[in-house]
């Protein structure tokens, strides 16, 4: 909860991103929190792989910062191409803006 307090707010149209510093580690952790407004275990669970295998693909490129990411209603429908582009709008375009 203190990082939700703590940390900076940046939105999609399925998903809330909360930026938290660092927890002592020198690589960004991932927290997930998909609620079950969004069906069933086997849809939240879909959810949850998509969005654990963006973060697995652009572990590198992400901030090196606590990031958690609440799923929205509708984020249960959508293909991993339309996660990483939602997400990588927000996490990754920043980075690459001020380099």
């Amino acid at each position: 909860m203190a990082a939700q307090a703590a940390g900076r707010r940046l939105t999609a149209p399925h998903f809330t991103v909360i930026l938290a510093p660092p927890g002592g580690e020198p690589r960004p952790r991932l927290g997930l929190v998909v609620t079950r407004r969004l069906g069933k275990a086997v849809r939240r669970n879909r959810v949850r792989r998509l969005l654990r295998e963006f973060f697995r693909r652009h572990r590198e490129e992400l901030p090196c910062q606590d990031i958690i990411i609440l799923a929205r209603k509708g984020a249960e429908t959508l293909t991993y191409a339309d996660v990483t582009r939602e997400l990588a709008r927000i996490l990754l375009a920043p980075r690459t803006q001020g380099a």
